[in-house]
C-alpha cells in the first residue's frame, strides 16, 4: 500500500514537473524585476526630472515588446519554445548589465534602454505565456495563476524594500548599481533553470493574420481581445506614474519600497485567497467586483496626495488586483483553449492577446506624453487617471457576455460559434 501510494506521488510530480519548475522561473524573473524594475523609473527620473523621459522610456517598452511578440511567435513556431524563453531573459540579462555599464548617463538613453526591456519581455512572455497554456490544465490553471501571483507579490513585497534599503544605506547611486547587479544574477538563474524543463518544439506555419481575423467569427475571442485592450489602456501610464509620484511625495526610495512592500503582502493573502474562494462560476463577478474597488481607489489620490493616502491606496490596490487578475486570466485561457484550432494555433492566439494588450498601453502612453507636453504635469496627471483608470471596469463589459458552459443563452451562442465552424 505504502509503495503504491509512492508511485502514485511520483506519477503525480512527474505530471506537474514542469509546471513547477514554471513557476520557479517565473518566482525567478519576478524577484529580479520587483527588485529593480521600480527603481529604474526612479534612476531616471532622478538623473532628468522630467516626465517626457519616462514617458519615453516606458512608450519604447511597449512598442518593442509589441513588434518582439510578433517575431518571439514566428520563432516559436519554427524552434522550440523553451529557446525563445532564454532569449527573453537574456535580453532582460542584457538590459541591467547596460544599465550597469552607461550608469550616470542612462537617461540620454531612456529609449534605447527601453527598447531593449521591451525586447526582453516579449520573448519572455510570449514563450511563458505559451507553456503555460501548454503546461497547465482547466484543472490546475486556478491553482498555477493564484501560485504565480503569490510568487509575483512576494516578489514585488521584499524586492523594492530590499532594494529601497540597499540604495538607502549607500552613496552616490552605489545603491542602485547593486540591486542591477543581483537582477542580472537573478536572471541568469533563470536561464539555468529553464534547461531543467523537456524540450517543446512546435510544427507548421505562423498564421497571424487567421487568428487575428478570428475575431470576428468567434465572439468570446472578439470580447477577451477588446478587454485586454482597455487592460492595457490603464496600465500604460499607471506602470511609471504611481511610483514617481510616491517618491515626489517622500523623496526616499527606502519609502518607495515599503508602499511596494504593503501592496505586494496585501496581494500576497489576496491571491490565496482569490484561488482558494473564485470558482469558475464566480469569475464575472470577482471581475466586476475588483474592477470597481481599483477604479475608485484612484480617489483616494486624486485630490490630494501625502504618504498616508499613497499607503491606503496600496492597501485597496493590493487587494483588488487579486480579485480582478486570478478569475481574468484563468477565463482568457480558458477562451483560447476553446477557440478554432487551439492546439495547433496557440503561439498565434498569445500573440494575438498581447499585441492588443500592449496597443492599449502604447495609446495610454501616447496620450500621457500629449497631455504633458501641452499642460502642466500635475493638471493633467489626476485627470488622464481620472479617464484611463476605467480600463478595468470596461473590462467587465466584454467578459460579462462570455459564455463557455451549456446553459440555455449559452447553448445559443455555441450553435453561432458551430454555424460558423461549418461555414468556413
Amino acid at each position: 500500500m505504502i509503495k503504491n501510494g509512492m508511485n502514485f506521488f511520483r506519477e503525480k510530480m512527474d505530471r506537474n514537473r514542469d509546471l513547477f519548475i514554471l513557476l520557479l522561473i517565473g518566482g525567478l524573473y519576478s524577484a529580479g524585476i520587483f527588485l529593480s524594475n521600480t527603481f529604474v523609473n526612479i534612476y531616471l527620473w532622478k538623473q532628468s526630472g522630467d516626465f517626457l523621459t519616462i514617458a519615453f522610456y516606458n512608450l519604447a517598452i511597449a512598442l518593442f515588446q509589441t513588434l518582439t511578440f510578433v517575431l518571439a511567435g514566428r520563432l516559436a513556431k519554427k524552434w522550440d519554445r523553451i529557446i525563445v524563453l532564454r532569449l527573453g531573459v537574456f535580453f532582460l540579462s542584457l538590459f541591467f548589465l547596460s544599465v550597469l555599464i552607461i550608469g550616470e548617463n542612462a537617461a540620454t538613453y531612456n529609449f534605447m534602454l527601453g527598447s531593449l526591456l521591451g525586447i526582453g519581455y516579449g520573448f519572455y512572455w510570449l514563450a511563458f505565456n505559451v507553456l503555460t497554456f501548454e503546461i497547465t490544465e482547466p484543472d490546475t490553471r486556478d491553482f498555477f495563476n493564484g501560485f504565480l501571483g503569490i510568487l509575483q507579490s512576494l516578489g514585488g513585497m521584499t524586492g523594492p524594500l530590499f532594494a529601497g534599503l540597499i540604495i538607502a544605506r549607500m552613496t552616490d547611486n552605489v545603491g542602485y548599481t547593486v540591486i542591477f547587479a543581483i537582477s542580472f544574477f537573478l536572471f541568469a538563474c533563470a536561464v539555468g533553470t529553464s534547461f531543467l524543463l523537456k524540450r517543446r518544439g512546435a510544427e507548421g506555419v505562423f498564421h497571424f493574420k487567421r487568428i487575428m481575423d478570428e475575431r470576428n467569427r468567434n465572439k468570446n475571442w472578439k470580447r477577451i481581445l477588446h478587454a485586454h485592450f482597455f487592460q492595457g489602456l490603464r496600465e500604460g501610464i499607471f506602470a511609471f506614474v504611481i511610483s514617481i509620484w510616491v517618491f515626489l511625495v517622500t523623496k526616499s526610495e527606502l519609502a518607495l519600497g515599503t508602499f511596494n512592500m504593503f501592496l505586494s503582502g496585501l496581494s500576497v493573502i489576496f491571491y490565496m485567497v482569490a484561488t482558494k474562494f473564485i470558482k469558475p462560476a464566480m469569475r464575472k463577478k470577482a471581475i466586476l467586483f475588483g474592477a470597481l474597488l481599483l477604479y475608485f481607489s484612484i480617489f483616494i489620490i486624486l485630490f490630494e496626495i501625502n504618504y498616508f493616502l499613497l499607503m491606503v491606496y496600496a492597501v485597496v490596490i493590493g487587494i483588488a488586483y487579486p480579485v480582478i487578475n486570478v478569475p481574468y486570466v484563468s477565463l482568457t485561457f480558458d477562451v483560447i483553449g476553446k477557440a478554432w484550432k487551439a492546439g495547433e494555433m496557440r503561439v498565434e492566439y498569445i500573440v494575438v492577446r498581447e499585441l492588443f494588450l500592449n496597443c492599449g498601453r502604447i495609446i495610454s502612453i501616447l496620450i500621457f506624453l500629449v497631455g504633458v507636453y501641452f499642460y502642466e504635469a500635475e493638471d493633467i496627471i489626476p485627470i488622464l487617471l481620472a479617464v484611463l483608470g476605467a480600463g478595468h471596469i470596461v473590462i467587465y463589459f466584454f467578459v460579462r457576455n462570455i459564455f463557455l458552459g451549456s446553459s440555455k443563452k449559452k447553448e445559443v451562442m455555441l450553435k453561432d460559434q458551430l454555424s460558423d465552424e461549418k461555414n468556413r
